[in-house]
């Protein structure tokens, strides 16, 4: 089953990137409690995320400072998404983001929201293609995951292997903190 990109997942982590103070003291419950007044820092420090048009091909972007992630949304109840189902239509969509992102210099990542979960983290994250050779968003990026692909070379996310959403802006935050060389 191909998880699908429903619009209030897209929304949920939208609202969590733009650092809505609500939804990010919801999500944050989920969280141990040592973690979670590091992830309500989104509240000060936000992503400005512009919802991607339907010829983008991607549902989100989020920008801020030196970052830009195209982030492609699904949503499943099963803790595996398969891109062979829907008559191959998310493989054709993993290729052309793969394609588009390198372009311009990008990594799309998926967001996978584990649906029915309850006291821990619902959302991780996976690298679809190669991470940028420099910048914050090139190390940060060297971290996720990527979207594994079956022997036939189809998509494949599995939710227990990805990184949690908390921990990827934990990275992303420490990284932009860091100050620069001199003469840099």
């Amino acid at each position: 089953m191909v998880g699908h990109g429903f619009g209030g997942y897209e929304r949920e982590l939208r609202s969590l990137l733009s650092g809505d103070p609500g939804s990010v003291r919801a999500y944050a419950r989920s969280l141990p409690p040592t973690e979670r007044s590091d992830f309500e820092r989104l509240i000060e420090e936000p992503y400005l995320v512009v919802r991607g048009a339907g010829s983008l091909g991607l549902d989100l972007v989020a920008l801020r400072r030196e970052i830009a992630l195209p982030i492609e949304v699904k949503a499943s109840s099963a803790d595996v998404i398969r891109f062979t189902a829907a008559s191959g239509r998310a493989n054709e969509q993993l290729a052309a983001h793969r394609a588009v992102a390198a372009r311009a210099g990008l990594m799309v990542v998926y967001a996978y929201r584990r649906l029915g979960l309850r006291g821990q983290e619902a959302w991780r994250l996976f690298s679809a293609g190669n991470p940028p050779n420099r910048g914050v968003l090139g190390v940060a990026c060297r971290t996720l995951p990527p979207v594994e692909a079956t022997q036939e070379g189809n998509g494949i996310l599995r939710w227990n292997g990805g990184m949690p959403l908390s921990r990827f802006l934990g990275r992303v935050r420490f990284l932009s903190s860091r100050p620069e060389p001199l003469g840099g």
